[in-house]
């Protein structure tokens, strides 16, 4: 008996199978990349967290400080302005949550003056918060506060002077030598904090610049005329700095 023929695939179902492969390849194809951009996203936001876990950076999150300190620079960026917001830019740079134990928001504030300059804008610690009586090393609160600067200083590449102010009240070093030897320590630290060296210079006056009263007067006995001024030279003149 004969065998009888297998009728042959309609074209049809030839394309019906073409394309059912082709809509498997394309759907393992888009898996695929799903899985890759997942992946990728886990390593970057790893990355992201570790970077702001360095140093003295804020650990509370990858993308607030950046966002912190950019605020912070475009404040000071804009000295004539600082005279209304000089205490954002201490809550900025000192959060009230960061401060150990041993400095109260009070003590810091009497004893840091944010200032508007002709060329940018200068923070004034006096000795009291940043040394020992007498003293040219920075104290733990002096270490901590000017560290507290170094992220903000890394998002402008502003120059920055630091002078040393002082009066009488010591009788181991002349004023000019205590007032230089403590603008040193400072800007010494934040070099070593990784703020570039060649972004810095040094002024020392002694007693030769007391602070003024509110009647434009010099007051020779203040603890304010012993401080470090640290000027950030935001403010661009034409031409550049």
């Amino acid at each position: 008996m004969a065998k009888k023929k297998e009728a042959p695939c309609p074209p049809m179902a030839l394309w019906l199978v073409t394309f059912s492969d082709l809509m498997t390849l394309l759907l393992t194809f888009f898996v695929l990349l799903l899985t890759m951009a997942s992946m990728d996203n886990s390593i970057l936001t790893k990355v992201t967290v570790t970077t702001a876990d360095l140093g003295l950076l804020d650990k509370r999150g990858s993308g607030r400080v950046n966002v912190k300190e950019h605020m912070i620079v475009e404040l000071m960026a804009k000295p004539w302005e600082v005279l209304d917001k000089q205490q954002r830019i201490k809550d900025l740079l000192f959060p009230d949550d960061t401060l150990p134990s041993e400095i109260s928001k009070s003590d810091l504030n009497d004893n840091l003056d944010v200032l508007a300059k002709q060329d940018g804008v200068a923070l004034v610690f006096t000795d009291q918060i940043l040394f020992a009586p007498g003293g040219t090393e920075l104290s733990d609160k002096g270490r901590y506060l000017i560290g507290r600067l170094v992220p903000m200083m890394t998002q402008t590449d502003a120059p920055i002077n630091v002078a040393g102010y002082t009066d009488q009240s010591d009788a181991t070093q002349t004023p000019l030598e205590l007032s230089g030897a403590r603008a040193l320590t400072v800007l010494a630290f934040l070099v070593d904090k990784g703020v570039p060296n060649s972004r810095f210079s040094l002024s020392a006056y002694g007693n030769a610049f007391p602070v003024i009263n509110e009647l434009g007067r010099p007051v020779a006995e203040s603890p304010k005329n012993r401080r470090v001024e640290i000027l950030l030279k935001t403010a661009r003149p034409i031409g550049g700095y």
